[in-house]
């Protein structure tokens, strides 16, 4: 009789170990979240989960398992803060976006998941490697960047119906596709060759492609005029002009450059180091660039993402597994959030 009392209390014990277990990861098919506050998505690429922090106290508040994916890479919200959009590469891309594009073709996806409730509401599969998807600025679109060694693609869908409504073409081993601050232009990094295709958001229609440096993979916009576009092999940004069409400048950091992201609050432009786990400060004076200094984040920093205000940053550190929380006035480091392995791409609701 005390054996089948023990057998029962061990039979207990795990079904309650399952249950604690399943609270902290949630498969995002089965479990209706409540995520109605402003809050920062991290998405990590080995673990294969999206954590949430909330904003008000930076702390992670859902751990959601992403339906099957492997690596997913950078995210996106659509305007409304509805949406989220989630490219599964399948692929390590964390050692560098060119070596990654002999990567795996299998489960190639984006996932297109509600900001509140944490559900898939469409999973648009694909044959090649998609490195991020983005909405364009009214959220009618999603534009998904199709990554081939001879010809990429971008494929534009409409989100009212999920239907292909676009296929533009662009150079060799398509990276990320970005938008310019007013949404007028989109730009595609073609890494393989090292140009960036510069297209009307509204015709389709190319307007330019510009030599940039070796390995570009994101031209991200800043609101100011100009995107920067990270070059991982030639270590450098390239400054374009959203007005000339051009390659304005090119600024020479010296490492390899993960993301470059503009604070409004320092009118510099910040720089992760893959490198040396920090982010470098750089200012414009005339015709010249200098570093006005850098914050020490995590080792592998990567994205960088500001609050609505640009009073806080924050910035995911792919080979610590934290995201750094950064005063942005003060210039220090206020909090170290831990999160799941290698995370990558991050966005802001709020």
């Amino acid at each position: 009789m005390k054996t089948v009392f023990f057998k029962v209390g061990i039979f207990i014990s795990f079904i309650f170990m399952m249950a604690i277990s399943s609270c902290m990861t949630h498969d995002m098919t089965h479990v209706m979240l409540n995520m109605d506050y402003p809050a920062a998505y991290v998405v990590n690429g080995a673990s294969n989960t999206l954590s949430v922090i909330k904003l008000s106290d930076n702390s992670v508040t859902e751990t959601i398992a992403l339906n099957g994916a492997t690596f997913p890479h950078h995210i996106y919200l659509n305007p409304a803060k509805t949406k989220l959009a989630i490219a599964i590469t399948s692929t390590d891309l964390s050692g560098g976006h060119a070596a990654g594009h002999n990567g795996s073709t299998a489960g190639l996806k984006v996932q297109i998941i509600d900001a509140i409730s944490g559900m898939v509401d469409k999973e648009i599969a694909l044959s090649k490697m998609p490195h991020n998807a983005i909405f364009n600025r009214t959220g009618s679109e999603l534009w998904i960047g199709q990554m081939d060694l001879n010809q990429s693609q971008i494929l534009v869908y409409k989100t009212s119906d999920w239907s292909l409504q676009n296929t533009i073409n662009v150079g060799k081993g398509l990276s990320e596709v970005t938008f310019s601050g007013d949404g007028n232009r989109a730009f595609a990094c073609n890494t393989v060759e090292g140009t960036v295709s510069i297209i009307d958001a509204n015709t389709k229609k190319t307007l330019n492609t510009l030599t940039v440096g070796a390995d570009p993979v994101g031209a991200w916009g800043a609101g100011n005029g100009n995107v920067y576009v990270d070059n991982e092999k030639s270590q450098t940004i390239s400054v374009i002009s959203e007005a000339g069409l051009n390659v304005s400048s090119t600024i020479n950091v010296g490492f390899k450059p993960a993301y470059a992201a503009y604070s409004t609050h320092h009118s510099e432009l910040w720089v992760s180091d893959a490198t040396a786990g920090k982010v470098h400060r750089y200012k414009k004076t005339g015709n010249m660039w200098a570093t006005t200094g850098n914050i020490v984040t995590g080792a592998d920093a990567h994205a960088i993402a500001f609050s609505a205000n640009g009073q806080v940053a924050y910035v995911t550190n792919q080979g610590a597994n934290t995201v750094s929380v950064i005063n942005v006035p003060n210039l220090t480091v206020t909090k170290t959030i831990p999160v799941g392995a290698k995370p990558n791409g991050i966005a802001i609701k709020q």
